[in-house]
């Protein structure tokens, strides 16, 4: 995309002047606009950025500019290893100058973000989670340079509405304990599971797979709507009321209220102030992978809040083992609600959408299981 002369533009109006009908010019003006680039857009994904005369050092500031403004891209140079775009505002001056390229996201990338939204328009939302440190959001769940959609600031909130194993690639761990360890051989991450094996120890998630969730943001966080974030960086934001009940063997990975309340962002914070009954789904940090896929969660606590008591209680009969891929959806209204799993048939071992009935008695909530789960195992913290 090269800037393009002033005289061409000159010339497409000189010609305008000298042609009768005002549709010739406009046709002509619209060539040029395509000719030129100038259809490009982009959408400022900072919170504030300036437009500026130049983009050298000592550049002055033209135009402040904030997040979800769209500028129309003339032109683009990399000078000293960053990219700049030359841009025009929509301004009543239609300022025009250069913008670090990393302050904006171009059309093209955006429409990718808006394409990945569409696919899960309408899926609930999982969990809610919160940025520990700035991170990319990405096209795909992996570490690509051309994947990149933008760059997301410390304590961006989300919400997540899918998630993805993605096994670890061979790394060495290091150790900066003492001078003594450090000069010991290193051990790759595949060297520990080898170990752990020959041990008899069972192989944990976190040292086998790195997490990837797909994520849903709002506009005020992000102009794109959709991508992928490294698990790493990303806290869930377990409610409150909540919590106390996760275990360090058993991790919350999504939660749903029963009271018919949406848990998303835009009805809900980042925590929930407000006591609830909920349908809760947890994983535990041991591989359970069958024909090479792993389950979303192997575990499900139900509980139900008294506001006379101001307590939680469980919600009978208890859900036993499973084996579960997301996600979990709930419907109804009233003194009945309903929650749809999708779990592996212990018989067959095929994934079978299973349909849970939640009652509302005398302010006491009952769970009936679905026929053919009548022989699951129920004991308590399974």
């Amino acid at each position: 995309m090269k800037l393009k002369k002033v005289f061409v533009l000159s010339a497409v109006l000189l010609a305008g002047i000298f042609l009768s009908g005002c549709g010739f010019l406009g046709d002509a003006y619209n060539g040029f606009i395509s000719v030129a680039g100038l259809s490009e857009t982009c959408t400022v994904i900072a919170k504030k950025a300036n437009i500026r005369t130049s983009y050298a050092v000592v550049a002055q500031d033209l135009l402040e500019v904030k997040r979800g403004d769209e500028l129309d891209v003339v032109d683009q140079v990399e000078f000293e290893k960053t990219l700049w775009y030359r841009v025009r505002a929509r301004d009543e001056d239609q300022t025009e100058g250069w913008i670090e390229a990393q302050n904006v996201i171009t059309g093209e990338v955006l429409e990718k973000s808006k394409k990945l939204a569409e696919e899960d328009k309408d899926a609930q939302s999982q969990a809610n989670g919160l940025l520990r440190n700035k991170s990319n959001l990405r096209l795909t769940p992996e570490q690509k340079s051309d994947n990149i959609l933008v760059k997301l600031d410390t304590g961006s909130t989300f919400e997540i509405i899918a998630w993805k194993f993605v096994p670890k690639a061979e790394e060495t761990t290091t150790d900066d304990a003492s001078r003594e360890e450090a000069t010991k051989p290193k051990k790759t991450k595949n060297a520990e599971i080898e170990a752990a094996k020959v041990a008899n120890e069972p192989e944990k998630m976190d040292e086998k797979y790195d997490v990837w969730y797909k994520v849903r943001l709002d506009k005020s966080v992000s102009p794109a709507p959709s991508g992928w974030i490294f698990g790493r960086q990303v806290e869930l934001q377990v409610p409150t009321d909540i919590v106390f009940y996760q275990q360090n063997n058993k991790k919350f990975v999504t939660w749903q209220r029963l009271d018919g309340v949406d848990t998303s962002l835009k009805e809900d914070s980042k925590t929930t102030t407000k006591p609830s009954s909920w349908v809760i789904l947890s994983r535990t940090n041991v591989v359970k992978a069958i024909d090479g896929e792993e389950p979303d969660f192997d575990g499900a606590l139900l509980l139900g809040y008294d506001k006379y008591d101001q307590s939680h209680y469980r919600i009978y009969p208890l859900i036993g083992e499973i084996w579960g891929k997301l996600p979990l959806r709930i419907e109804g209204t009233g003194d009945t609600r309903t929650f749809t799993l999708r779990l592996r048939n212990q018989n067959t071992g095929q994934l079978e959408d299973k349909r849970f009935v939640v009652t509302n008695d005398k302010n006491r909530f009952r769970l009936k299981l679905p026929d053919d789960m009548a022989n699951y195992e129920t004991k308590a913290g399974r």
